[in-house]
């Protein structure tokens, strides 16, 4: 179950979220590298707005969506420093809307918060399907429990299993999500993390194709 705005906010007012990490995710550049990034772009919860960005520097049309305002206020400003005309809305991702709009989704760390601790994200994968175009991509990067480490950690299975009827699951990998230690990291000094370092955790990459 996702946590209300209020929650979010508060790692942004006081800079302590450990996902903002001042650059794109390397996985997610390679997904651009590889072209598949295509069409119309709905960058899911995207907090700092670093895909946003990113996509928007290179000509996509594209649009950065999360549920609080503080990440929202935060995404904007990051583009500004950066001399970059990107768009951002405040949106739940559990209604996106009701017309099919985008091409590609991406969720970069948004739908493990969803299915963490035997959470069911069938209202998410519900809404996602409901703005994707017939035969586009949703490109996922959740944390993995397939090694310790932080964050809401999830397992193959809590992927595959959620996308069924409407959806073809082409590709589910393993992959690595960069983080920051920061005073969030409540299990930092039990993994033996320096508060401050930027780490690679165990991820899971997946590609799900609406049918």
């Amino acid at each position: 179950m996702n946590r209300p705005p209020e929650f979010w906010n508060s790692v942004y007012d006081d800079g302590s979220a450990p996902w903002v990490i001042g650059e794109p995710q390397p996985a997610v550049l390679e997904l651009i590298e590889q072209g598949w990034i295509r069409g119309a772009v709905l960058d899911v919860g995207c907090g700092a707005g670093e895909h946003t960005i990113q996509l928007t520097e290179l000509g996509y049309d594209v649009l950065g969506v999360d549920l609080s305002p503080s990440a929202i206020a935060y995404a904007r400003a990051n583009a500004e420093r950066r001399g970059v005309a990107a768009r951002f809305e405040v949106a739940d991702a559990l209604k996106l809307g009701e017309e099919p709009r985008y091409q590609t989704i991406l969720d970069s760390a948004l739908f493990h918060v969803f299915a963490h601790d035997n959470g069911d994200p069938a209202d998410y994968v519900h809404s996602l399907h409901k703005v994707l175009e017939p035969g586009g991509l949703v490109h996922i990067l959740a944390l993995s429990d397939a090694e310790p480490g932080f964050g809401p950690r999830i397992s193959r299975t809590a992927i595959s299993d959620a996308f069924g009827a409407g959806w073809e699951l082409e590709e589910l990998t393993p992959a690595r999500y960069r983080g920051r230690v920061s005073e969030a990291v409540v299990e930092a000094e039990q993994l033996g993390l320096i508060p401050g370092s930027i780490v690679d955790e165990a991820a899971w990459l997946a590609r799900v194709r609406r049918s």
